[in-house]
């Protein structure tokens, strides 16, 4: 199902996604180095704060806030200093979803790293084929990836 048609994630879905929307920072990391690297991914870099800003503030997804919403959306929490006074959230308790929210982030990070440091030859067929032939579907995908041209 689209994303949009879910009525409900489960959290191995949602830890795949964010590790998805950190792939791009890290393959421009491995390909370019790290003082290279491009504003390019920072829109999956914002999608992927939000999510995990929902996962700990709306959905019970830590260990160390427990079961508990704060906020009614993601952007009251997003404020930080605001969201405390209208929901009544400590500055610890802000503090606490700021470190878990990069927690998430920076797990998300490590996987996709992982990933792309085993798949190197697979991404790199991919994005050596993208450049070339511009877009490919599903079979030509994996026509590179299997070290054909397609």
């Amino acid at each position: 199902l689209p994303e949009g048609d879910r009525y409900s994630m489960s959290y191995k879905y949602m830890i795949s996604r964010l590790a998805i929307m950190m792939g791009g920072r890290v393959a421009e990391e491995f390909k370019f180095g790290k003082e290279n690297i491009t504003s390019g991914a920072s829109s999956d870099i914002e999608q992927a704060t939000k999510l995990a800003r929902a996962m700990v503030t709306r959905w019970g997804f830590s260990d160390k806030l427990g079961h508990v919403a704060y906020g009614d959306n993601q952007e009251e929490v997003f404020l930080g200093h605001s969201v405390a006074r209208t929901q009544n959230i400590s500055e610890e308790t802000a503090q606490i979803i700021d470190a878990e929210v990069r927690r998430l982030i920076d797990d998300a990070y490590s996987t996709a790293k992982a990933i792309l440091t085993k798949k190197k030859k697979e991404w790199i067929a991919l994005a050596e084929g993208l450049l070339e032939y511009e877009t490919l579907s599903g079979d030509e995908i994996k026509q590179l990836i299997a070290g054909h041209k397609p």
